[in-house]
């Protein structure tokens, strides 16, 4: 329950004075700046991760033998990571809303940045034996804490700082930072196999995970300059405190239904750009080039339809946007599969283009504004952060590992049973939609 000291308190800081035009461009420049470069930064280093744990670190940190079963081990330290996010989206959810936005993103940012650059001094297993995998695990776990908060700090930011009529557009920013840091890792990785896997599997890949230190620097250094959210100072200017049980309790509506979405989203998204790079590497033999070229394509088609969702949640409204990306993909699903196992350069694109590229970006797009709305401003950061990060840590620790392993067990190989997850993964995320709960807390239609 909240509560609202007295507005003679010596302590509470007086209201703020009205902002000038030219004030405000200033400081939405300063929030859209620091929201997309820092989760370019953040997600650089997740989709690094997921990369190289599908093409490399089944052989460097795990003992020589079966290459499918190591692939699958490396799959699970991936979805080690995502049992750590609830953990930094409740600890630092709840944060947000005590200390503020813009700290809380500072801390969050510091925490992935030096973890993603330690991976890339670890001992292989040749080196180290299980010491290498131990490590792996250890660091993985917070890197999945530092990228478990990100989003709802982004997300609320950014979703704060917008008039209501431009909150599907601004909400979309973390979207296009994570496209960024799609684009930016598998394109590195594509220019590290220009040449074969060789120099890859060799040691290159420690490369970009050391050289992301450089990128951390430039990325506090944004964060440092992004001014606080209003919602959130008018917050602590009223000193409305909310605790943690007092959210659980009184907004569970709101956390089911970010929940539910977050649990058919991640599953979705997963499968198209982390199963994907899986399986056409260990059952269709396509390269690690090819495989993170698509990526990177993919990647620089959601930087143009980002945006364009984003003004679409604004048009029509975010719930909208988000049930009809939940329906396409459910319908795509087994269209995906097959162009997958058609494993040719033109189908390869196609699939993980249109999947990656489009339907992933216009069910994430619309999350920013949706998700936020399922809150007041006093737990908003606590509710998106704990909801959406239980919902991720589920679907995106199972989906790509299950969805491999469906394929790694069956005698044929067959990808029927990944369609049919695809198609329930679609349903789930209009289910969960249906039930908005914005209306509770505003009358804007975003």
């Amino acid at each position: 329950m909240s509560t609202t000291d007295s507005p003679t308190d010596p302590n509470t800081p007086s209201a703020p004075r009205t902002e000038t035009p030219d004030e405000e461009r200033v400081r939405l420049r300063r929030v859209a700046v620091a929201t997309v470069v820092g989760t370019t930064v953040e997600w650089y280093d997740f989709y690094l991760y997921a990369t190289m744990a599908a093409i490399v670190f089944g052989t460097v940190f795990f003992p020589a033998g079966d290459s499918q079963a190591a692939t699958l081990k490396a799959f699970a330290t991936f979805a080690i990571g995502f049992i750590a996010r609830p953990v930094g989206g409740i600890v630092f959810g709840h944060l947000g809303d005590r200390i503020g936005r813009k700290h809380t993103m500072v801390i969050t940012f510091l925490l992935m940045g030096l973890a993603t650059a330690a991976i890339g001094l670890l001992p292989t297993y040749a080196q180290a034996g299980f010491w290498a995998p131990l490590l792996l695990v250890v660091i993985r776990i917070l890197q999945g804490m530092g990228a478990g908060a990100e989003y709802a700090g982004a997300a609320v930011n950014a979703y704060e700082h917008a008039r209501p009529e431009h909150r599907g557009r601004q909400g979309a920013w973390p979207a296009l930072g994570l496209n960024l840091g799609l684009v930016l890792s598998s394109g590195t990785v594509a220019l590290l196999t220009v040449g074969g896997d060789d120099f890859l599997m060799g040691g290159g890949w420690r490369i970009p995970f050391i050289a992301s230190i450089v990128l951390v620097g430039i990325g506090l250094w944004v964060r440092e300059r992004m001014p606080e959210s209003p919602e959130f100072t008018e917050v602590k200017r009223e000193q409305r405190t909310v605790s943690f049980w007092s959210v659980v309790r009184t907004q569970w509506r709101g956390l089911l239904v970010v929940l539910v979405v977050a649990i058919g989203y991640n599953a979705l998204s997963y499968i198209f750009k982390t199963f994907s790079i899986a399986y056409l590497a260990e059952f269709q033999d396509v390269s690690a080039n090819l495989n993170s070229t698509a990526i990177t394509v993919a990647g620089v088609v959601a930087l143009f339809t980002v945006p364009l969702f984003g003004r679409l949640c604004d048009a029509i409204g975010s719930r909208r946007v988000i049930m009809l990306g939940g329906l396409i993909a459910a319908a795509f699903a087994f269209v995906f599969l097959w162009l997958l196992r058609v494993a040719e350069p033109w189908s390869v694109f196609l699939a993980i283009g249109f999947g990656t590229g489009v339907l992933a970006p216009m069910m994430f797009s619309s999350q920013g504004s949706f998700l936020s709305r399922q809150f007041p401003a006093e737990s908003r950061s606590t509710g998106v952060g704990t909801a959406r990060e239980i919902g991720t840590a589920i679907a995106g620790a199972l989906a790509p590992l299950g969805a491999l392993s469906l394929v790694t067990t069956s005698p044929t190989n067959s990808t029927t049973g990944v369609g049919i997850v695809l198609v329930i993964a679609g349903i789930v995320v209009v289910v969960g939609a249906l039930f908005d709960q914005g209306r509770r807390f505003s009358d804007a239609r975003n």
